[in-house]
């Protein structure tokens, strides 16, 4: 991107935005839920729509002169609609955790109980934390995985949802490897009259590529993001089903007051329109092949970490992303994560079933091939890829952090952490191992050029 005008008006955030530029180009991108927009999903961005206020919905506006904003968001809606099969959507959200939001305030009464898949075990913070808005304003209840497959267990799932009976039961998840039954939980909802829900956030790309099941003849209402494997910006979509509108015909109208008045005031028009590019782009031949090739690299790339004893949660995976516990190489997830980075190599830490750890210092990492896969490499690169991971690991391998120890008061154990946390960064900033391997990882991005 030029940027001239920037770069003359504000030569510090110029930079910056070089800056990131580059960082994106020198590093292989791997955290799963970040990817490459294409260059005409960021131009549409970066447009005059920017510069609109549309609050309210085409053709029910509260300012004049939406006429051309009306057309860009019912494109939006059209290309979602067809690309999805469903016979409702909303494009306003301005991301996945105020549309899951908007699904809970429409259906849901203050203190009524909703049901998803517990954070430890791969759930999102949006499905009923105690610290998000949906565990302060409903009441919740969750499930979890079966330890030793660590996947889910759907006959427990039933058990559990019987013995809550929720109003609204979620599926989808954010660190969870496997495909998801949809028809198991739509029998599983139908049995205590739940409207189920399903977060697509992480594998929409997927569903439209053809390689992951759909929910919708089975879920009720369905929301995702539209960046992650979908390419898109960052923003959201609320869907009903046929299914939802006979279960309750009035949802659409539902969903809207929820997030107008109830959640937001005018819509992002320059990001609907960048929504409507990435949707026309993900209808065609390409994407669907783009999507095989992003799953096809995930279990290359599983197969080659578990030759270096990596231990894989569920001893693989079926969609974009890769889960790894790393308690059996005796390294913190956080302090991986930072290796890892030095490394050229960027992904996030994230908890594993059973884990003993505090979310900051979790004993795990969490990876994904759609970044990579959108750069254009495939499952031969997959080979030294987790060569990389295996060298950089073994440099901080028993570097570990205490866990709550009930011997000592928080504190004490904070300032441990915090202590050996500066002692470990320090470390790492000087190992010249970690650094050759950047230089390589530099080198070999030089043959994937970003979009």
């Amino acid at each position: 991107m030029q940027m001239k005008n920037l770069k003359k008006t504000d030569p510090q955030i110029y930079k910056l935005i070089k800056a990131e530029e580059m960082r994106q180009r020198d590093v292989l991108e791997m955290i799963p839920s970040e990817n490459y927009t294409s260059l005409a999903v960021m131009e549409a961005l970066g447009t005059v729509l920017t510069n609109k206020y549309s609050e309210g919905f085409p053709k029910k506006r509260y300012y004049q002169g939406n006429e051309v904003i009306d057309r860009v968001e019912m494109l939006a809606q059209e290309r979602a609609k067809k690309l999805f099969g469903v016979p409702y959507v909303n494009v306003q959200a301005l991301s996945g955790a105020p549309a899951n939001s908007a699904v809970y305030f429409a259906v849901l009464e203050n203190g009524e109980k909703l049901m998803g898949l517990s954070l430890a075990y791969g759930g999102h913070i949006t499905h009923g934390h105690k610290l998000g808005l949906s565990g302060r304003l409903f009441k919740f209840a969750h499930y979890t995985l079966d330890e030793k497959k660590e996947t889910l267990d759907y006959d427990e799932i039933e058990k559990q949802v019987l013995k809550e009976k929720p109003k609204l039961l979620i599926c989808g998840f954010t660190a969870y490897p496997r495909k998801i039954d949809f028809k198991r939980f739509a029998q599983i909802a139908d049995k205590v009259g739940a409207y189920l829900m399903a977060d697509i956030a992480h594998i929409a790309g997927l569903i439209v590529a053809g390689v992951h099941p759909s929910p919708v003849p089975y879920a009720h209402i369905i929301t995702t993001t539209t960046h992650k494997t979908l390419r898109g910006p960052r923003g959201a979509l609320i869907m009903v089903t046929e299914k939802g509108l006979k279960k309750n015909p009035a949802l659409p109208q539902k969903i809207e007051t929820a997030i107008i008045p109830g959640l937001q005031g005018g819509p992002h028009d320059n990001q609907t329109a960048a929504i409507a590019v990435a949707l026309k782009e993900a209808a065609t031949p390409k994407f669907k092949k783009y999507g095989q090739q992003i799953v096809a690299n995930a279990k290359a790339l599983a197969e080659e970490l578990k030759k270096y004893d990596f231990d894989l949660v569920s001893g693989g995976t079926e969609n974009h992303l890769i889960l790894i516990d790393l308690r059996n190489k005796k390294v913190n997830g956080r302090v991986a994560a930072i290796a890892l980075e030095a490394a050229g190599i960027v992904l996030n830490y994230n908890g594993v079933p059973g884990d003993t750890m505090p979310p900051l210092f979790a004993s795990g990492i969490r990876l994904g091939t759609p970044a990579i896969t959108t750069r254009g490499m495939k499952e031969r690169d997959m080979k030294k890829i987790a060569a990389w991971y295996n060298e950089a690991i073994k440099e901080v391998e028993g570097w570990n952090v205490p866990k709550d120890d009930n011997r000592f008061d928080k504190l004490t154990t904070r300032e441990k952490r915090s202590s050996l946390m500066k002692e470990y960064r320090a470390k790492i900033a000087k190992n010249k191992k970690l650094a050759a391997i950047a230089k390589e990882v530099r080198l070999f991005c030089t043959k994937f050029p970003v979009p």
